[in-house]
């Protein structure tokens, strides 16, 4: 996995920017990026026997997080909210493969567990974007209409 200065960088780059110029969606998805870090760091395992077994406490930090992104993806008139949950999911997936198979090798499960919130920020930041240029456009539009 990438080194933790760099998933943090990156983290506050994308929901800095879902912050700055996303709309309701994309601050409470950023919101949840930036709780679900904070809240993992606080239950995880100590560094020795991390991931030996399952992380009972990041399991349920996913999970909430996993209900925090279907609510948003159920209310939302997007579909982007739909990948988050989905790889969210997956991420979850990770604890039930290592409650199958006590044997899982501890990186293959922290691996699996964290590799899913790349794309979960990447896909926030196309849906920040992507809503933001609509904004303008409409905005553009709303400005033209009134001058003409």
């Amino acid at each position: 996995m990438l080194p933790f200065a760099l998933y943090i960088a990156f983290l506050a780059a994308a929901c800095g920017f879902a912050f700055l110029y996303g709309d309701r969606d994309h601050r409470l998805v950023a919101a949840a990026c930036v709780g679900g870090t904070l809240a993992t760091a606080l239950v995880l395992n100590p560094v020795d026997q991390r991931y030996g077994g399952i992380e009972y406490g990041v399991l349920a930090v996913d999970l909430f997080i996993l209900i925090i992104f279907c609510v948003i993806a159920l209310r939302s008139d997007r579909f982007w909210p739909l990948w988050v949950a989905g790889l969210q999911l997956t991420t979850s997936f990770a604890h039930a493969m290592k409650a199958m198979n006590a044997d899982l090798l501890p990186y293959a499960y922290g691996a699996a567990a964290r590799f899913w919130v790349y794309p979960i920020l990447l896909i926030l930041i196309i849906g920040t974007w992507r809503g933001w240029q609509r904004r303008l456009r409409a905005e553009k539009n709303t400005q033209q209409a009134r001058a003409a």
